[in-house]
């Protein structure tokens, strides 16, 4: 038995009911043994999922509905939290206890009962967590009563009823159903069976708000519950069928029926014409077999719906109501003919378009004076159209309109004067209107000229913004007045007035572009001709220019020049702002200085600027030199007006490259030439001489020529010549006074060589700076 359950009711447990639990989601079952035995079920919900929690309550034996009393069974154990791997519950052989939760305790199955013949029990199933039906499965010896059998389903009788839409509307998929038609069918030879019909299976459970025919359904398609009752043990068993409602034959919808108006009545603008309703069929039947269906077209939808012979149309159809018209078609089965389809069909009548003929006048301007040339028979399209957006043009070369002119827009004409014969397309509805086109030759003719620029824009790229007006007067020079001109790129675009160009026009071709000019009269040609643009060069120069004067040189001058970069300096004028006129002047000031460069031929001038600024061999200010440490340094601070370099150099050969930064870090102790020099406008060299003070870790006196004596470094006669050098040993016998003039000590006292040891000295330098240390004498 497989059942679903959803709500409570009218909540019955009440309190105090072992188990602990209530109503949730139940189903009342009412039992009654036929035989002495043992009863067990097993509760199996849908699904799998341990969440599924299904509880259960047994009353009992032959309790009132109304006064159940205790629970003698009973199961609320929660699955996950009983830690089981199934949540199927209910009364077996197996188990001892009579009644086990809530929650955690218990395995979700109870001992089955002992039951009697004839004995009644009411059993309870409730759904706490979940949404899954179940299927309850019987165990033990006890049996129940049969319930009643459906005998369609032995006899093979089809129960679904089906009936066409017979009701209004016809349309909406519901109408009246005999359901007792089935009660033969379903009850067979069974005696004292009640059979009773129901909307919901709720309501076939239980037995209540059973429906009677006439039945409307109230779905389409719906299912009919069926309960089938023994009279006298209440046993029942439930049924279904379905209703399903025919809605008529499959069709498509038909499109709008649409023609054009024509002069078969006399009048093509009257909204009037012929239909050959029978052309929709096809459309209509969509592929299926004309005699399975009927189809007839109606005036009216009534009509239609009830097949009234009266509102039936003739095939060919003239229709009554101007332009547009909603007629009605009735699509029936041919092998149920109460089962109809209706829908509507509009009739239009398109108007057709207004005639217009026109003619264009083109210019012979393939060089041969022969009266033949290339039209573009698009230029008439506005005129023949009216200007309507959503009219089209075909043009032919005959009058019966079979040769298509494809090539529209570069016909060349077979005769002086020649007729193009049109139509003209109604693109929305393809109506069609015969207008007439006569195209003519003109052998006139307008004037060549040219437009010349400077190529002064801004960007010098040959490309400039001409006013195309600007050479109309030329073009038109003693022609007659009221000519109209347009431009166009290419001779052919002139020919057919495609591509027109604004006046407002920059060449696409650098510094020499040929366009075309079209004069015309009253919108027919009377010369095609040449237009040069021409867009020269400015000179090659730069715009700006940065010169630098070394100022120690002054007042020597300098040369500067126009700076042309490429062409004959002679072909070009020159206008300085000092009011000179060579390619060359001279300067020795400071400033700005402009120059107008002109070429003679093209008169094109372009203006540069001079920009004279100073520079200068450095000032020194002051050399701040930190010496006798470990890291001796050397800052070199120096002005001017030029951008220097730095560098040490001695006559050692300890060197230090030139560098941009003005600090010289681990300066080796000696004598140093600092030297500055200006990389701006390379003005000269500065230079003072240094000397950075040291003192020798060790000497050894052994006469190879290499520190053989002990002396400062970085004084001199000239540096620091009065420092005071003393010589001690380690017990502070005073062994040696040095000046700076000596060669320095060579280790020997009265005469004799001293041992290799460590030695002290003291130094006074000139400028009161003292300095007390060691260092080693090897040997």
């Amino acid at each position: 038995m497989n059942l679903d359950v959803n709500g409570i009711g009218t909540q019955e447990l009440g309190f105090g009911v072992n188990c602990e639990s209530q109503e949730n989601n139940s189903v009342w079952l009412k039992v009654t043994t036929i035989n002495t035995g043992t009863l067990g079920f097993i509760v199996k919900p849908s699904v799998a999922d341990i969440n599924e929690d299904y509880d259960f309550f047994v009353f009992g034996p032959n309790v009132s509905c109304n006064n159940i009393g205790t629970a003698i069974r009973c199961s609320t154990t929660n699955p996950i939290q009983a830690g089981l791997t199934s949540n199927f519950t209910g009364m077996n052989g197996t188990e001892t206890d009579t009644s086990e939760g809530r929650g955690p305790d218990g395995n979700s199955f109870v001992k089955w009962l002992d039951v009697q013949a004839g004995e009644t029990y009411y059993i309870v199933i409730d759904r706490p967590e979940g949404r899954s039906a179940f299927w309850l499965e019987w165990t033990g010896t006890a049996r129940f009563a049969e319930p009643p059998i459906n005998n369609a389903n032995i006899s093979g009788t089809p129960l679904n009823l089906e009936s066409c839409d017979i009701n209004a509307p016809f349309d909406d998929g519901f109408t009246a159903f005999d359901l007792e038609s089935n009660t033969s069918a379903i009850l067979g030879t069974q005696t004292d069976v009640t059979i009773t019909y129901h909307e919901t299976e709720s309501d076939a459970n239980i037995g209540i708000n059973p429906i009677t025919s006439p039945y409307t359904n109230i779905a389409n398609p719906q299912i009919i519950h069926t309960r089938m009752t023994n009279n006298i043990t209440e046993c029942f068993d439930l049924a279904q069928f379905n209703l399903r409602v025919n809605l008529g034959p499959d069709f498509a919808e038909p499109s709008d029926y649409v023609i054009c108006d024509d002069l078969n009545d006399g009048d093509d603008a009257n909204g009037r014409a012929e239909f050959t309703l029978s052309s929709k069929n096809e459309e209509i039947l969509n592929g299926q077999n004309p005699s399975d269906i009927n189809i007839t077209y109606h005036s009216s939808l009534t009509g239609a719906e009830l097949g009234t012979a009266a509102t039936i149309l003739p095939d060919t159809y003239y229709n009554s109501i101007a332009f547009s018209e909603e007629i009605y078609v009735r699509i029936q089965d041919a092998s149920n003919l109460n089962c109809v389809s209706t829908s509507p069909i509009l009739l239009v009548v398109n108007p057709a378009s207004t005639r217009i003929d026109h003619s264009i006048l083109q210019c012979d301007e393939d060089g041969i004076i022969d009266g033949i040339t290339i039209f573009n028979l698009n230029e008439a399209n506005s005129i023949l159209t009216n200007g309507v957006d959503n009219l089209s043009t075909k043009f032919y070369s005959d009058a019966g309109r079979t040769n298509e002119i494809t090539t529209s827009n570069s016909y060349t004409n077979t005769s002086n004067p020649q007729t193009v014969y049109v139509e003209v397309i109604n693109d929305n509805t393809s109506c069609v209107t015969e207008a007439e086109l006569t195209i003519s030759v003109s052998v006139t003719d307008a004037f060549d000229t040219s437009m010349i620029a400077c190529d002064d824009d801004g960007v010098e790229d040959g490309f400039y913004g001409f006013n195309l007006n600007d050479a109309d007067s030329d073009i038109i020079s003693g022609l007659p007045s009221g000519l109209d001109i347009s431009y166009f790129e290419s001779y052919e675009d002139a020919l057919t007035e495609q591509n027109s160009l604004s006046t407002a026009y920059t060449n696409t071709t650098p510094n020499l572009q040929t366009i075309y000019a079209r004069v015309e009269n009253n919108n027919n040609c009377y010369g095609i001709s040449e237009v040069q643009l021409i867009v020269n060069e400015l000179p090659d120069i730069e715009n700006e220019t940065l010169v630098n004067y070394c100022l120690n040189f002054f007042p020597q001058p300098m040369l500067i020049d126009a700076g042309l970069n490429s062409g004959n300096t002679a072909d070009f004028l020159y206008s300085w702002s000092t009011g000179e006129d060579d390619y060359t002047i001279e300067s020795n000031t400071i400033g700005n200085i402009t120059v107008t460069v002109t070429n003679r031929t093209t008169n094109c001038s372009k203006e540069k600027l001079i920009t004279i600024e100073a520079s200068n061999t450095a000032t020194i200010e002051s050399i701040e030199v930190t010496d006798a440490s470990e890291n001796n340094s050397v800052v070199v601070n120096a002005t001017g007006e030029g951008e220097y370099e730095y560098s040490l150099v001695n006559n050692e050969g300890v060197n230090y490259d030139f560098q941009k930064i003005n600090t010289f870090e681990d300066v080796a102790p000696g004598f140093y030439t600092v030297l500055i020099r200006d990389i701006e406008n390379n003005c000269g060299t500065t230079q003072q001489d240094i000397s950075v003070i040291g003192f020798p870790k060790f000497f050894t006196p052994n006469s190879d020529g290499e520190n053989d004596t002990w002396q400062v470094y970085g004084i001199s006669d000239t540096f620091q010549s009065q420092t005071k050098i003393l010589i001690y040993n380690r017990y502070g016998k005073l062994l040696k006074e040095l000046s700076p003039s000596e060669e320095g000590w060579n280790g020997f006292f009265n005469g004799q060589v001293l041992p290799t040891d460590d030695y002290w000295f003291s130094v006074l330098l000139e400028d009161g700076r003292i300095f007390k240390d060691h260092f080693t004498l090897k040997h």
